[in-house]
């Protein structure tokens, strides 16, 4: 089923991992070149900020790469009042003007293709009706508002929730009016429905993962997640869940790229530094061969050392082949130790060797940034340096 999703839709419409979070991991600088996997472009853009000398951004499916196209067509084409209209809002009532006359020519023919029938999704003029209810995620998220909406008193405290400004009222809200009303037998069954996972992204490796190290399954660590974001981190600040409760950004809880002055740093040049690729990370590295020295690997390789774990082997074999000294790699996963970390072994001149004999970790580190993290969806963040 996920294959099946996967290879017809596209799955994220705005990226599901603090770019906050990993900058600390990564200190980018003027020297480095990133590989990271494009998901929907925001952190790529986000990374661009940092003025890297070169971002790779690569994804398998098509649609993703189409979406980061359009929004460098847009910084580099509009105005930054009609970009945020269209990313931070939304929706945008001239997009097919805008698209037809201004966009469409920088893209690629695929691109082009896709947003030829998904530019309907900025069309909406209701703002319940957004860009970002639309795409497999995008979906989950207008499902979870229908919920919302049709239990009593529920929306208003969502509402309530997400503009509380003290961690207090937030708590005080989320205890008396939201956790009484929300986890109720029907969410518990929406969660643990592997359907429900595959439009988040999420294939069933990573779904078992889940349901093995968690008591209360599925549904069980979803409803940690969810208490400890709204408990513990101000929602005031946290774009990636206001998003999927309003439908948009606002222009001061929005990711940074559609900030006003980081627009306008992308569009002078920023955004150039990045090309994008439609393959898999292997392909990219053993055609382009380029010199790695910071890896956004998101949480692929649950589902590759799962599916394909000599794929997964070649990956790293390639990876390390590119890596420059010392290079540094992040990654989520599902689990907070997955398997693969201690059983892969990588194919090297001196014989195959362990990922632990090859990396060096740091999970004090790790374990302080997942702390921090306004999305804190994955039970592992990694990092982990190439060795000499």
């Amino acid at each position: 089923m996920f294959n099946a999703l996967y290879a017809s839709s596209l799955i994220y419409n705005t990226c599901w991992e603090d770019p906050a979070v990993d900058r600390q991991a990564l200190n980018i600088t003027g020297d480095d070149t990133i590989l990271v996997i494009t998901s929907a472009g925001c952190n790529a853009l986000d990374y661009a900020l940092a003025a890297p000398r070169r971002i790779h951004a690569v994804d398998a499916n098509p649609r993703q790469t189409a979406l980061l196209e359009l929004k460098l067509a847009a910084i580099r084409r509009l105005s930054y009042t009609d970009f945020f209209m269209l990313f931070g809002e939304g929706r945008h009532p001239q997009f097919n003007a805008l698209y037809r006359d201004t966009l469409r020519r920088d893209l690629s023919p695929f691109a082009q293709q896709f947003w030829d029938d998904a530019g309907q999704w900025f069309n909406r003029r209701n703002p319940r009706n957004t860009f970002y209810f639309h795409s497999l995620s995008g979906r989950v998220a207008m499902l979870f508002r229908q919920y919302v909406d049709l239990r009593p008193g529920l929306r208003a405290a969502v509402d309530e929730l997400v503009d509380a400004q003290s961690l207090e009222e937030q708590c005080a809200i989320y205890d008396s009016r939201i956790a009484p009303r929300m986890w109720g037998r029907g969410m518990n069954w929406a969660l643990s429905r592997q359907i429900t996972m595959s439009m988040l992204g999420v294939p069933s490796p990573q779904h078992d993962e889940v349901r093995r190290q968690h008591a209360g399954g599925v549904p069980g660590f979803v409803r940690d997640a969810i208490e400890y974001v709204f408990r513990c981190l101000p929602l005031w600040s946290n774009y990636f869940w206001r998003v999927y409760v309003r439908g948009a950004y606002t222009r001061d809880c929005c990711p940074e790229y559609l900030k006003r002055d980081n627009f306008m740093a992308l569009k002078n040049g920023l955004a150039d530094r990045i090309t994008h690729h439609t393959c898999t990370v292997t392909d990219l590295l053993r055609s382009v061969q380029p010199r790695v020295s910071k890896f956004v690997l998101l949480d692929h390789m649950d589902w590759l050392g799962s599916f394909k774990p000599e794929a997964l082997r070649e990956e790293w074999a390639a990876l390390l082949e590119c890596a420059t000294p010392g290079a540094r790699a992040i990654f989520r996963s599902a689990h907070a130790q997955p398997a693969y970390l201690d059983t892969l072994t990588v194919p090297g001149a001196g014989g195959d060797r362990s990922l632990r004999e090859l990396l060096t970790f740091h999970p004090q580190l790790a374990a302080r940034l997942t702390r921090e993290d306004r999305v804190h969806t994955y039970a592992g963040f990694h990092i982990a340096d190439v060795r000499p």
